[in-house]
């Protein structure tokens, strides 16, 4: 793997991005590694908590240039399949059969929003900022939504989604986006309690927990509900302010809806 590393500390894994010079943004190949590793922690006896960290200033910026350069050429079909294969990382990561936590140690950004949500539970440092910048660039967070609004509630998500604004880590904590807002300093302490936490119940329980949460919790998210999303995003990347948006972008120009 090239995008990320696992390592494993007793009934711990730590699922880490390693590209901190893209702001370990998704491509293709990264959303691959990251449904891999999720699965091949996931089947493991001995693995009781997971914790998804990042190296650098940013946790996940979105997707990355040379990804967004390929993805404005795209046909709808292959926008189907594109968005089909980030829908599957995030299922996985959602129904992972351990409890996972997302250390948050920097900016998080459109679709790196729903590697957050799609954790049971995320700390944050407090200098981190958060945003959900899709329709700045005639696009929507579809794939991700069944995830973010469930973390953050549809009232934020009204306001965030539509206005695509940067809030900073005090704004996701009372949201409920996060869970804990610390000093850099004390990311990892928090971690760590919150892990502790997990390994010192019942594995047994802790699994039926995390399955009753999301059996109960509002709406399913099921492949119906899935399928909605990646039509969605498909439709939206085709139509000419998706491709304007993302076009105006990587050329460093206004769109022109603001010119």
């Amino acid at each position: 793997m090239t995008a990320l590393s696992i390592t494993y500390d007793g009934h711990r894994a730590t699922i880490t991005l390693t590209q901190p010079e893209v702001r370990n943004a998704f491509s293709d190949e990264v959303i691959a590694e990251i449904t891999a590793a999720f699965t091949e922690v996931g089947r493991r006896d001995d693995i009781r908590v997971v914790v998804l960290a990042a190296e650098g200033p940013a946790f996940c910026a979105g997707a990355n240039l040379n990804w967004m350069r390929r993805m404005a050429d795209y046909t709808r079909g292959e926008n189907l399949q594109d968005a089909g294969k980030l829908a599957e990382m995030l299922r996985v990561i959602y129904e992972c059969p351990k409890p996972t936590i997302a250390r948050v140690q920097g900016d998080v950004y459109a679709g790196g929003m729903g590697l957050v949500a799609a954790c049971d539970m995320a700390v944050s440092v407090d200098s981190a900022g958060f945003c959900l910048s899709e329709v700045k660039l005639g696009l929507i967070p579809a794939t991700i939504s069944p995830y973010v609004i469930r973390a953050m509630g549809a009232r934020a998500a009204h306001r965030y989604f539509l206005t695509a604004e940067r809030f900073d880590a005090a704004e996701a904590l009372r949201t409920g986006f996060v869970h804990a807002v610390v000093a850099p300093e004390a990311l990892d302490a928090k971690v760590d309690e919150l892990a502790k936490a997990i390994t010192a119940a019942s594995p047994n329980a802790v699994g039926a927990c995390k399955k009753l949460v999301q059996d109960v919790a509002e709406r399913e998210i099921n492949a119906e509900l899935i399928a909605a999303t990646v039509e969605a995003i498909a439709d939206i990347r085709a139509s000419s302010e998706g491709k304007e948006g993302v076009q105006s972008f990587l050329q460093k120009r206004k769109p022109r809806w603001l010119a």
